[in-house]
């Protein structure tokens, strides 16, 4: 068998031999020697675009955290006095300018958990109706232009509807569960947003594979899909639970009051919340300079309740991402 023969294509002004460059290189040869094309001048042009945004992305994510920490340092440097054991397990004495918060704690606890319970299976529920079963037409854009309005609502607006819905016309009065249903009716829009993400994100393949294997709509759901995207819909569920905790505007109407030394023994009983404790510390109190340091110390502490209960959110949906 002959070996296979080299073309030599001699130049035709110096009489040089050149060899072809390889076939994979013809093209790029090619399109680089035709005339008007200069691929090399917008690769450069790409990649210095690309070199800028990704720049302001890292500007923007250092920026956020420098301003974090800027914050909890503040917090942290002019609160930590006041956090001791006494501070955490007693309930506020001498006006408020001693004591702990111990009533607040419990407050904060019950009403965030209190929401998520509400918020969560709804929100959830209503996000496979939406992805899952409903037509796509007008009225589910209906719904999810409403829903992505109601996200952006300031919590005021919340505030003033549970006061007239819950307190006033359902006559539950200023209590745990007028607030918990209030601030589960803030976050249900988030969790709503998340879970429906959560559930798009899931591949096609996985809902005909159990649907050729004999399971029901509803089978496929339960097993299949809700499985895959139960972590991005924990996601939702940490936003919702961080904001719940957090807000002062809707629990001062529904849930808040400014003052009460004992536990809650029923979901009817009205509470504390770390919030509107630090609210009413700082505006409303007797002696707001002599509570300063109570006050950095009671928002030290509800970021860390945030932190914590976030915390054990994140855990749960890392090791759900594993089994996955």
């Amino acid at each position: 068998m002959e070996a296979p023969k080299i073309q030599i294509v001699r130049d035709r002004v110096s009489d040089t031999p050149v060899t072809p460059p390889p076939a994979g290189r013809q093209d790029a040869a090619l399109v680089e020697n035709m005339p008007g094309l200069h691929p090399r001048p917008r690769r450069i042009r790409r990649r210095v675009v690309q070199g800028i945004m990704f720049g302001l992305f890292r500007s923007a994510a250092t920026l956020n955290g420098i301003v974090l920490l800027v914050v909890v340092s503040f917090l942290v440097l002019n609160g930590w006095r006041a956090i001791n054991w006494d501070f955490l397990t007693q309930a506020p004495t001498d006006a408020m300018t001693k004591g702990g918060i111990l009533p607040c704690i419990v407050g904060t606890l019950c009403l965030s958990l209190g929401a998520i319970l509400v918020a969560f299976p709804i929100g959830v529920a209503s996000a496979v109706y939406l992805n899952e079963y409903a037509r796509p037409g007008r009225m589910i854009r209906v719904i999810r232009l409403g829903i992505n309005n109601l996200a952006g609502v300031p919590s005021v607006v919340f505030g003033l509807f549970g006061l007239a819905f819950f307190v006033i016309f359902l006559k539950m009065g200023v209590s745990i569960l007028a607030g918990a249903l209030t601030l589960g009716a803030m976050t249900l829009p988030v969790i709503i947003g998340a879970s429906e993400e959560a559930l798009r994100a899931v591949p096609q393949s996985y809902r005909e594979a159990s649907l050729a294997l004999g399971a029901t709509r509803w089978q496929t759901i339960y097993r299949v899909v809700l499985p895959a995207a139960l972590p991005g819909i924990l996601t939702g569920a940490i936003l919702g639970i961080s904001r719940a905790a957090g807000e002062t505007a809707p629990i001062m109407f529904t849930a808040a009051v400014f003052f009460t030394p004992d536990l809650p023994a029923s979901i009817f009983d009205e509470i504390m919340a770390l919030p509107y404790h630090i609210y009413v510390l700082a505006t409303a109190g007797t002696e707001i300079e002599k509570t300063r340091p109570i006050q950095y110390g009671t928002a030290l502490v509800l970021i860390a309740l945030v932190l914590g209960m976030n915390l054990v959110a994140i855990v749960y949906r890392s090791r759900l991402r594993r089994r996955v």
